[in-house]
């Protein structure tokens, strides 16, 4: 049997940041993680240790998401955008920074599936190598070397 709590406390941390990485909306990624949790422990007697603890909680966190974009899509919900009620300086100079990103974010839509997914891992969720590694079931050198060839694509362009 599993402790739930316990790897919740471990893991909830780890979910957020990769949910975050999928959705950058935070109150989704808070509910997203929550619902991960509730799945959890509803099949946590499915569960069969081929993978590890933290990748399996990804991988339901990941369907999740999925079913969340479906959600929305049969919804049409668009979220409008806070931060375009700012002093005009200040709109101006977010205007500019959104469309770097959005740039870097072009190029990286354009990757290989599992290549984009480490890049956004590392960049918005902020996760180490080892952890990323974890995720994908891999290990910390396979995460660097993707990471790096990954970021070589970008710069050529």
């Amino acid at each position: 049997m599993m402790d739930m709590d316990s790897i919740y406390r471990e893991q909830a941390n780890a979910v957020f940041k990769y949910l975050m990485t999928l959705c950058y909306e935070e109150d989704t990624a808070q509910e997203l993680t929550q619902e991960t949790f509730y799945q959890a422990v509803k099949s946590a007697d499915k569960y069969n240790g081929s993978c590890k603890v933290s990748t399996w909680l990804c991988q339901i966190a990941k369907h999740l998401w999925y079913q969340e974009l479906d959600r929305r899509k049969r919804k049409g919900t668009s979220q409008l955008d806070e931060n375009l009620v700012s002093p005009k300086a200040a709109l101006e100079e977010e205007l500019c920074i959104k469309e770097e990103k959005m740039e870097l974010f072009r190029k990286v839509h354009v990757l290989e599936e599992t290549a984009k997914e480490v890049v956004l891992l590392r960049l918005t969720g902020e996760f180490s190598f080892r952890e990323i590694g974890d995720i994908f079931g891999k290990n910390e050198n396979w995460a660097r070397v993707t990471f790096y060839r990954a970021k070589q694509k970008l710069v050529k362009g």
